[in-house]
């Protein structure tokens, strides 16, 4: 033993003095121009970064295998799932699921993202459903859908807990996904022409063109939009965690599940080391995940000239100075170009001819017809609904209800735009500032709001706030992030030749963010407008009625009707407040936020 410790002494010693070995060294802690030269790299087949690698994919992948396990054993209702344990010694493990479950969410989120915005962006006919059918979704409350495919996912996966994981994690998946949708729709929308016109030019592929140029141009919006999904994702944990089988709650291990059980116990002291472990999770997040995506995304900028201070990371920078990937990548390079290949085979555009035309406008025409004889349907169906069940005057009482709800959303919308568009714009133009403010305002974004709101009620009653105004804070809490968000996103996706030169000629003040600002971030904010707003709404179900104790602050809105019908279980008054939550949301939208995105894509578009 005593041989094998000096033999390994001895190795690293020796590995330690060898100057090439120190400069790999230097690149795990210290500034990117240390970067080993490729002399260096061909002197030994792996190093320092290739074994820090390693190490931390073997712990990756023991981590979600014994999450994994633990979701996947035996259960059939009305089985009780064991209690939450507010040991704190539990509360790694059960970030850990809640964790887990969130980045399934997320995976499925990007997929969809994906084939959902491409098919809006590029079919006409498709895009005239799928984005009011978006904007409905987006306006849906997270607990609606997850009441509904509850039962579904449980029979899909029977006598296993996995029915009410998955359950979950769609629950989670619908307050991430409608975001990113957007906002890669948006983007797809603003590819500049030229560069459109380029593809045509050299012959590129459907398939090539998503992969080379379409993706490229979108991902710096998409990932700030993913951060703030993922940040509002957590905003649902506790409700997702937490589910109703057969008149039976359920409770799945996780944080949000933990901190309910402590709010029901009056556990002070479990609540705070919640909080802790809250900050502890998301500011790993930043650092292991959302940082080196954002230092890694910043290739993607469009400009001709580098960025001055681009954003650095330290794992982005190990995985640059390990060798490994880049073999494993050159091993699938084969396999990979064959897909591609294949891929590109399939999607070749072929030029369109003026014979197709005709047949082109016969096919609106009958997709036309169809999508009225769709509508008919529906609105047939809604006056039977209203008829038999609630009334005409019933709908009368959610409009007006739905008014008060509406000047709500346009007090939260003027006021987050004004507070967090600059702060956003500062930090997206400071690479320094976002790497000190990043994990900052994600966390702020991420700690669930819904957990405030009880000490904001005691804080309304105190001071003799009326709940009709201290709704609208409660509404923020939930809904102001997309607007700030989507500002650095914008603000980092403006070309770095253009600040210069605004500074260059002299702009500054109003005239700078007349002549620079506005055009370059105003096509990211309408996308976090339009997303604040559906958010504001479905956040208006919590924050329109809340609770201290035994009092209980009411506020005049839409949401405090559906909170109510849905605790007594009226389905009827709980369906047409929905209805009515639904057709606000895509009248706003079609009246105000898609003109805007017009707007945004003829006249500021680069």
């Amino acid at each position: 033993m005593a041989s094998q410790v000096n033999l390994f002494t001895l190795t690293f010693h020796l590995l330690w003095l060898s100057p090439r070995i120190e400069s790999l060294v230097r690149v795990l802690g210290m500034a990117r121009s240390t970067y080993p030269t490729p002399e260096a790299l061909r002197r030994f087949p792996f190093g320092w970064a290739d074994g820090v690698v390693i190490l931390g994919t073997l712990t990756l992948l023991a981590i979600v295998a014994r999450l994994g396990v633990d979701a996947m054993v035996s259960f059939e209702p009305p089985e009780i799932v064991p209690s939450i344990d507010l040991d704190p010694r539990q509360l790694p493990y059960y970030a850990g699921r809640s964790t887990l479950r969130m980045f399934i969410a997320l995976a499925f989120s990007f997929i969809f993202t994906l084939i959902y915005g491409y098919i809006a962006a590029h079919n006409r006919r498709a895009e005239q459903v799928l984005i009011p059918l978006l904007d409905i979704l987006q306006s849906v409350p997270v607990l609606g859908f997850l009441s509904i495919t509850v039962t579904g996912f449980i029979a899909l996966f029977p006598g296993s807990l996995l029915g009410l994981e998955a359950a979950s994690i769609f629950a989670i998946f619908t307050s991430q996904v409608w975001n990113m949708t957007f906002s890669f729709y948006q983007s797809l929308k603003m590819v500049p022409k030229e560069l459109n016109e380029a593809t045509t030019l050299y012959g590129l592929s459907g398939w090539q063109k998503f992969t080379q140029l379409e993706v490229p141009s979108a991902m710096i919006g998409l990932l700030w939009n993913a951060m703030m999904s993922f940040g509002g994702g957590w905003f649902f944990v506790a409700e997702s965690e937490a589910i109703s089988v057969l008149n039976q709650e359920l409770t799945l291990p996780g944080i949000g599940s933990y901190v309910a059980a402590a709010i029901a116990a009056e556990d002070l002291a479990a609540m705070g080391w919640a909080v802790v472990t809250m900050l502890v999770v998301i500011l790993l997040v930043d650092q292991l995940f959302w940082r080196p995506l954002v230092a890694w995304s910043d290739k993607f900028r469009l400009e001709q000239s580098a960025s001055s201070d681009a954003p650095q990371s330290w794992v982005y920078d190990v995985l640059k100075a390990a060798r490994l990937p880049s073999r494993i990548g050159a091993i699938l390079a084969p396999g990979q170009e064959l897909i591609n290949q294949g891929l590109a085979g399939v999607t070749r555009q072929s030029p369109q001819s003026g014979a197709e035309a005709n047949p082109q406008e016969e096919r609106d025409r009958w997709f036309n017809l169809t999508l009225i004889l769709i509508v008919g349907l529906l609105v047939a169906w809604a006056l039977h609904f209203i008829i038999t069940t609630v009334g005409f005057g019933e709908v009368w009482t959610t409009f007006v209800l739905g008014l008060f709800t509406l000047g709500r959303v346009i007090v939260l919308m003027i006021f987050a735009t004004l507070i967090w568009t600059p702060v956003g714009v500062a930090i997206g133009f400071s690479p320094k500032l976002s790497r000190l403010l990043q994990p900052v305002v994600q966390f702020l974004a991420s700690f669930p709001a819904n957990f405030i709101f009880p000490f904001a009620t005691l804080f309304f009653i105190r001071t003799h706030i009326s709940i009709e105004w201290g709704s609208i804070l409660l509404m923020a809490l939930g809904a102001q992030w997309y607007i700030l968000f989507n500002s650095i996103a914008g603000a980092q996706s403006i070309p770095t030749d253009l600040r210069e030169m605004a500074q260059d000629i002299g702009l500054k003040g109003w005239q700078r963010w007349r002549q620079l600002i506005i055009p370059g971030i105003f096509s990211a904010w309408v996308t976090g407008g339009i997303t604040a707003s559906g958010g504001a709404w479905n956040a208006s179900i919590v924050a329109e009625i809340v609770s201290w104790g035994s009092t209980t602050l009411t506020a005049t809105g839409l949401g405090t009707y559906i909170a109510e019908a849905t605790a007594i279980g009226d389905w009827p008054r709980i369906t047409l407040g929905i209805g009515t939550m639904s057709l606000f949301v895509v009248g706003l939208n079609r009246v105000v936020w898609h003109p805007l995105y017009q707007l945004a894509e003829n006249k500021y578009h680069l």
